[in-house]
């Protein structure tokens, strides 16, 4: 199957793209579209590895599946279009941020600028149904996404994933720890944040100082 991807990613998921379940998760995602809104817009299925090529990596921010209502969902994952109110997940991401790096909260969610400097913002599902959250789950998006989790873990070392919360936790287990950093925590979201385990774990900054111990620039958060 021929599916219009980074070419760096193309090359390391041909694989995927060849095998029987994805042709069904094509016909899948194609006939859902075709019946009622989803999300993200068809052209930004793909958009974090658009942003991120496979080389370049040098963080991963595992979500969960795409925000589900109007104007928010881009293709990568926590990040919302210029110029939409941030969802509380976001909002207590830049807080941490903040107070972590001492910097001013932005005026965009759009994380485009994160993904063009090497972050990975990869959702286990890559499309939902209209105000459906996890509707998508089922359709096989996950052995795809887990697919390219486990090509980065095989062929590339020296990368920091933040695993935010018990799903993204669960994909621990494809990564060597002796050769990467894993930042685990619970979820920015207020339900979990709130509790504790959020705010004030230094991630942003313990993920820049590894990354340059490893001779990587750091990210611009």
């Amino acid at each position: 199957m021929d599916v219009k991807i980074e070419p760096s990613w193309k090359k390391h998921l041909q694989g995927e793209f060849d095998k029987p379940y994805f042709e069904q998760l094509a016909k899948s995602v194609h006939a859902e579209y075709a019946a009622g809104k989803c999300y993200p817009p068809g052209p930004f299925i793909f958009n974090a590895f658009n942003h991120t090529p496979f080389d370049k990596v040098k963080v991963v921010i595992l979500g969960q599946d795409p925000y589900h209502e109007p104007g928010q969902a881009h293709g990568l994952s926590f990040s919302v279009q210029d110029g939409v109110p941030f969802p509380p997940s976001l909002q207590n991401i830049f807080k941490e941020i903040s107070a972590d790096l001492g910097v001013s909260v932005p005026p965009s969610g759009d994380l485009t600028r994160w993904a063009d400097q090497g972050v990975l913002l990869l959702n286990a599902t890559l499309t939902v149904r209209a105000h459906q959250a996890n509707s998508h789950a089922s359709l096989g998006w996950q052995q795809f996404t887990d697919a390219a989790i486990q090509a980065l873990a095989k062929h590339r070392e020296g990368i920091v994933y933040m695993l935010w919360g018990g799903f993204a936790r669960g994909k621990a287990w494809m990564i060597d720890k002796t050769k990467n950093l894993v930042l685990e925590s619970v979820h920015p979201s207020p339900l979990s944040a709130n509790r504790g385990g959020w705010f004030g774990q230094h991630q942003f900054s313990r993920c820049n100082a590894y990354l340059q111990e490893h001779g990587k620039e750091p990210i611009i958060w």
